[in-house]
């Protein structure tokens, strides 16, 4: 007596009312809880229509697969194999486990690492804030102090976003402009004239070559417009308290940085606004090609952009290291800074955000963005050789051994020839894009801190530690302006 469902003899028999046949109980009582009918007539049935049946424990024979030794050894082999694939799964899971253990102890020790800088810097900003409200004196416009505030304003964004598409259009095709220096002019250029000392330890240059005049800083606090053409101050400034860092013209308007944390405008010689966003001293200031944005950084870590159209700052952010120096790309979309850290910092001006960054051998004391829109010059406290970053590539290019320490660097407008000034000397550095390589058309021991090109770049500019303005040009070519 088999059962009908598994072809063994059941443990416990029954037998179904409907077809008479002879079941295994659990296994008809299972068949009838999922279906409800007899596996052999397909009737309906429940369990009570199953009869057990009285007969005598049968005993189930030893499956045939355990009863000779080759069949035991196969059990073994396949029990052994299971086994040995059970334990390389193991150590599949135990690898993978350790992994993601070790990555989130990473991540811990980076989270950790991060609140503890951004608690730093917090402090610092509290700090520096506490400094402003304790020593700090009113603004002219009721600016107070902001640091990582919004962004800039729709107006100032599609400001940017204008002259960037309008400049970066022409600037690959723009031809050179006739009458403008060559390398052999360069190569004869001379000291044509040197100015008495204006102020002794004056360290911030800038011409004006519409007016034929330059601004000068001094360390009482004086900033003065020089005449180039008359050879003679003709306007005199009080920038107050603190000496003057830079200074810059904006159209007619004249711009100066203080060591005592102000940026302050003058028109026609009166004060016009008095920005103190900065915590301590103001290093450098930078316009933007639009003329509109004025930028300044400091040694509060802080660059802040100022709106001139309405002489109000339009947004101040937090950096992780004191700055030296401030550019903005020809373009006006990006705007570098040097720090204390030896790092270029490269901005994204829509956006503030951080686009690049660039290493370099220690504090950085001077940059110049090149006029081809691709190129950065830098150099570094300490060094005597400046590098060339192509900005497409984050790296540098070219290093040019400039022999002595630097002190400023400046490309002229068609960004042929790189001025390169120091308390040793001044050189120019030429590069040729048909021959693909760099030459140096001069070279001079004139020391000097700052220095400009002149009109259509026949004459330099610069200025010497003592305070005087030093031209340099072709004796035949004395400049007029």
């Amino acid at each position: 007596m088999l059962c009908a469902i598994s072809g063994e003899a059941p443990q416990i028999p029954v037998a179904s009312r409907k077809s008479g046949t002879v079941f295994e109980k659990r296994l008809i009582e299972a068949y009838i809880a999922e279906n409800g009918r007899d596996p052999v007539t397909n009737e309906e049935i429940s369990t009570d229509d199953l009869v057990e049946l009285q007969t005598a424990r049968t005993v189930r024979p030893r499956p045939p697969t355990l009863t000779s030794i080759p069949s035991l050894l196969s059990v073994f082999q396949n029990e052994w194999d299971a086994l040995a694939l059970e334990t390389y799964t193991l150590r599949q899971q135990l690898t993978q486990t350790r992994q993601e253990l070790s990555t989130a102890l990473y991540q811990h020790d980076a989270a950790v690492r991060v609140i503890a800088r951004l608690s730093r810097e917090r402090d610092e900003a509290r700090e520096a804030l506490s400094k402003v409200s304790v020593h700090g004196q009113p603004t002219a416009n009721g600016d107070a102090m902001q640091v990582d505030s919004p962004g800039l304003s729709s107006n100032l964004v599609a400001k940017v976003e204008a002259t960037q598409e309008k400049l970066s259009k022409t600037r690959r095709k723009r031809p050179i402009p006739d009458g403008w220096v060559t390398a052999d002019a360069l190569n004869s250029f001379s000291l044509v004239e040197k100015s008495n000392p204006l102020y002794a330890g004056a360290s911030s240059l800038a011409l004006n070559t519409r007016s034929d005049s330059a601004l000068v800083g001094g360390k009482d606090g004086k900033l003065a417009v020089y005449s180039i053409i008359d050879k003679a101050i003709v306007q005199e400034m009080d920038v107050g308290s603190g000496s003057v860092t830079d200074a810059l013209w904006a159209g007619d308007w004249i711009v100066a940085s203080t060591s005592a944390g102000s940026v302050k405008i003058f028109d026609r010689g009166s004060e016009a606004a008095n920005f103190s966003s900065h915590a301590g001293e103001v290093s450098a200031l930078a316009l933007h090609p639009s003329g509109d944005i004025l930028a300044s950084v400091g040694i509060d870590k802080s660059y802040t952009f100022y709106d001139l159209t309405t002489s109000t700052v339009a947004t101040q952010i937090l950096t992780d290291a004191a700055l030296t120096t401030a550019a903005f790309h020809p373009d006006g979309h990006l705007f570098a800074a040097g720090g204390v850290d030896a790092q270029i910092k490269v901005y994204d001006v829509k956006t503030l955000t951080n686009a690049a960054n660039f290493d370099s051998t220690g504090p950085i004391t001077a940059i110049s963005f090149s006029e081809n829109g691709t190129w950065l010059a830098s150099a570094a406290q300490g060094s005597t050789s400046v590098s060339i970053w192509d900005l497409r590539k984050a790296a540098v290019i070219y290093t040019i051994d400039a022999a002595s320490p630097i002190s400023a660097l400046r490309w002229e407008y068609t960004g042929q020839f790189l001025a390169i000034t120091g308390p040793n000397g001044l050189c120019v550095q030429q590069y040729s894009k048909s021959a693909k390589e760099w030459s140096e058309p001069l070279k001079s021991a004139v020391p000097s801190v700052a220095i400009e090109w002149g009109l259509n770049a026949r004459t330099i500019h610069c200025l010497d530690a003592e305070g005087s303005i030093i031209t340099l040009g072709s004796m035949g070519n004395a400049e007029t302006q």
